[in-house]
């Protein structure tokens, strides 16, 4: 990741998060997987990617002093704290004005983010010449790392997918595409205030997969005029964030598994491919 990583921590106006709660801190990001909050494992992930520039979006004013935890100190002046605004979009646009591209966006509770996946969004999406992306894993791939890790699945005619909560922007003028997101952090989940965005008929294709995973992407990124493409990663496990007791046992369960942590390399990728991503690794732990 050669640019920008944007992790959304914040929260909605209004609203208390049951997990928060149950844990007895003051906001999700804070909540201990593993013995350390959630939002240090998606830290350090972009600590050990090559990203320059490491934004985390919050209404906590002190939320560094909270986390107490070494990656601060390893990101050191990568790292910059900036106020979050009332949904994705916003907090995304007020960031991109001063963050280097590529941009990728994800959120604190991404805990089984790693960056052989960071890197390989940005090769999936220099592959296929996007200007922006959403990273999505295939239903097998998801259920194969845990059965009970994810249940909801955007079902197209060619693939079942479900989404990563990791967004990628190629360059400033891909901005546009952040007006698909401010719905929230899943995407397209509340439908009427992304329709103006898309198109209705474009929504409904994205919502019942009426046609194949490009087709649809592609009606979509001439209503936005932006190429906005999916970004299919070989693990599974990217898809299966925090949200609730269950989810955190499953995260709990698979950080356990070093082929989970550190994922071999995907038996779909080119050997001129892995290549690539094996010399970034190096670049990163030299």
């Amino acid at each position: 990741m050669s640019g920008s990583i944007l992790i959304l921590a914040g929260r909605r106006p209004g609203t208390v998060d049951a997990l928060a709660t149950a844990h007895g801190v003051a906001d999700k990001c804070l909540v201990p997987v593993a013995g350390r909050p959630m939002i240090a494992h998606v830290l350090e992930s972009a600590a050990d990617s090559s990203a320059r520039q490491v934004f985390v979006s919050t209404h906590h004013a002190m939320l560094l002093a909270e986390l107490d935890d070494p990656v601060v100190d390893l990101l050191g002046d990568r790292l910059i704290v900036v106020p979050s605004a009332d949904n994705l979009a916003d907090s995304v646009l007020a960031v991109a004005g001063v963050a280097r591209f590529p941009l990728l966006i994800t959120t604190a509770d991404n805990c089984l983010l790693t960056p052989a996946t960071i890197a390989e969004i940005e090769s999936e999406a220099e592959r296929l010449g996007a200007d922006a992306g959403v990273a999505l894993a295939r239903r097998e791939d998801v259920l194969a790392v845990h059965p009970e890790g994810q249940r909801r699945f955007y079902e197209f005619s060619d693939v079942a997918v479900s989404n990563c909560n990791a967004y990628w922007l190629g360059h400033p003028n891909a901005q546009r595409a952040a007006e698909a997101f401010r719905g929230g952090g899943q995407f397209v989940k509340k439908p009427f205030r992304v329709m103006r965005a898309f198109g209705l008929i474009n929504l409904l294709r994205f919502r019942f997969g009426l046609g194949p995973i490009h087709h649809i992407f592609q009606r979509i990124s001439r209503r936005l005029d932006v190429e906005i493409a999916p970004l299919l990663v070989s693990n599974g496990a990217t898809a299966i964030d925090v949200d609730n007791e269950r989810s955190l046992r499953v995260t709990e369960a698979l950080m356990k598994r070093p082929d989970i942590v550190n994922p071999r390399p995907s038996s779909r990728e080119s050997r001129e491919e892995r290549g690539a991503a094996d010399a970034r690794q190096l670049a990163v732990t030299r």
